[in-house]
């Protein structure tokens, strides 16, 4: 298996580099050469797998001989044995055909858990193979960060910096990150908002130079390309325990960043049944916009009650773009660089062909809340305001009712407990037991400004093998 840059001015690269390198030396996105197909036997046949079965059979075309399958089997065994349910993603069911797959069983309580736990385990194989040291730098909204910490902090190779907007996180999610233990974790809270925290990111793999040439950096975003592989596995789940392959699924994806959603379109394009995909957003519209109307155009972010979808620009729209321009790398670097300027739209017949399977809604604060409050009155189930969204805007684009529908619970509801209040309900989502002294914890971060350079010094100057 080979991985191509969505910009094709990049040299293809293997597995294990594409694990290592994050953005492509062009700026690009890697995204596989081809994609494995599975026929609808080869997916019937699949029931009654573990979930970690599952997931090799799913993942492993894309590692292939960058790792024997015994050991990789034994990885994606104790990635998915530390999550507190059986099934690992549990479906609940809301209504007649309406479902909410569960996917915040994990270490962090949100659906980064999938990857990130196995990100972690790559890593160290990879690193221990090749006696190499990096530095991870990632750039987190809310969930990626503590999900990174957790699936990282025991790598014997890396240093671990996060960059999170101060005070826009909630304070369970902050919590979550500068409360573990490590000389090798470093949370920094950039006086900003997460486009700038993922700018600064994005720069740096770009120039690697403050770093003296002694190391390199690993992505943990979703650019990572084995962060969407893991993503892929629970579309197959959720579809086989519902009548999958042999009746078709709708899904519906809280997203900001589209690397969650990204993973159904390629599950679709892998061979499972798939007739439509939602995109829900809060008031960070841009990817409803473009996919209501055709217009990519980015507008002032603002701090909602769904933090982790407090994004603007969507790093891995770019891969959605790559297919619906046919793969042409020119294409897309030249498109990306007029949205930079302004408004853009692709042409007609592409944007036509992008809405055969997706649709997208927007949902604001209010109706996030009076959703939480809806579903808790109908069912004593609590939704954190990002799966409310999720539910919100199935309802409100859903096709065909005797397709189900599911919508991906991306985080645990005590995460956002100011938004549960906000919707009159009294409850009070309580942290599980591992989470339970979260509050007493020390916390270790360090607040810098909204400036590049000093981000960079602060890294050149912490990671341990200075």
């Amino acid at each position: 298996m080979r991985y191509i840059s969505t910009r094709g001015e990049a040299p293809a690269l293997g597995f294990e580099d594409v694990l290592l390198t994050g953005l492509a030396t062009d700026g690009g996105l890697y995204v596989p050469e081809s994609l494995p197909h599975f026929s609808v036997e080869e997916i019937r046949s699949w029931r009654g797998l573990s979930y970690s079965e599952l997931a090799f059979n799913v993942m492993y075309p894309f590692v292939d001989d960058a790792i024997p399958a015994d050991d990789f089997r034994k990885m994606l065994d104790e990635t998915y044995s530390v999550f507190a349910h059986q099934s690992v993603a549990p479906l609940v069911q809301l209504d007649t055909n309406e479902w909410v797959l569960e996917l915040f069983r994990g270490p962090t309580l949100a659906f980064k858990d999938f990857a990130l736990q196995l990100l972690g385990r790559l890593l160290d194989y990879v690193l221990e193979k090749r006696k190499q040291h990096v530095v991870i730098m990632g750039a987190t909204s809310g969930d990626t960060g503590s999900a990174a910490i957790e699936g990282c902090r025991r790598c014997e190779h890396v240093d671990i910096f996060i960059l999170h907007p101060h005070e826009r996180v909630s304070e369970v999610q902050r919590r979550q990150m500068t409360t573990v233990k490590g000389d090798n974790i470093h949370n920094i809270a950039v006086r900003g908002n997460f486009d700038d925290c993922q700018r600064m990111v994005k720069e740096s793999f770009g120039n690697q130079s403050f770093l003296g040439g002694k190391t390199q950096l690993a992505a943990v975003n979703s650019i990572n390309w084995a962060r969407i592989m893991a993503q892929i596995v629970y579309y197959f789940q959720a579809s086989l325990a519902l009548g999958g392959p042999d009746r078709s699924m709708a899904f519906s994806v809280p997203t900001g960043n589209f690397g969650d959603i990204f993973a159904g379109y390629l599950a679709k394009k892998m061979g499972l049944p798939i007739s439509q995909l939602v995109i829900a957003t809060n008031r960070n519209d841009i990817l409803h916009r473009f996919m209501s109307g055709n217009k990519y155009e980015q507008h002032q972010l603002e701090h909602t009650l769904s933090p982790s979808m407090d994004i603007m620009v969507s790093s891995n729209f770019e891969r959605l773009l790559f297919d619906l321009h046919g793969r042409d790398g020119a294409a897309v670097k030249l498109l990306l660089e007029n949205a930079a300027k302004g408004p853009v739209s692709i042409e007609e017949y592409r944007w036509k062909h992008a809405r055969k399977l997706f649709d997208s809604d927007a949902v604001d604060d209010k109706t996030t809340c009076d959703t939480i409050r809806e579903v808790y009155e109908q069912n004593e189930y609590l939704l954190d305001p990002h799966t409310a969204i999720g539910v919100r805007a199935a309802r409100n684009c859903r096709r065909d009712k005797a397709v189900p529908m599911v919508t991906l619970g991306t985080a645990h509801p005590a995460k956002f407990p100011d938004a549960i209040a906000e919707s009159g309900l009294t409850v009070k989502p309580e942290l599980p037991a591992h989470m339970a002294d979260l509050f007493e914890r020390e916390e270790r971060y360090t607040v810098l400004d909204n400036n590049i350079a000093g981000v960079q010094e602060f890294i050149a100057k912490h990671w341990k093998n200075t």
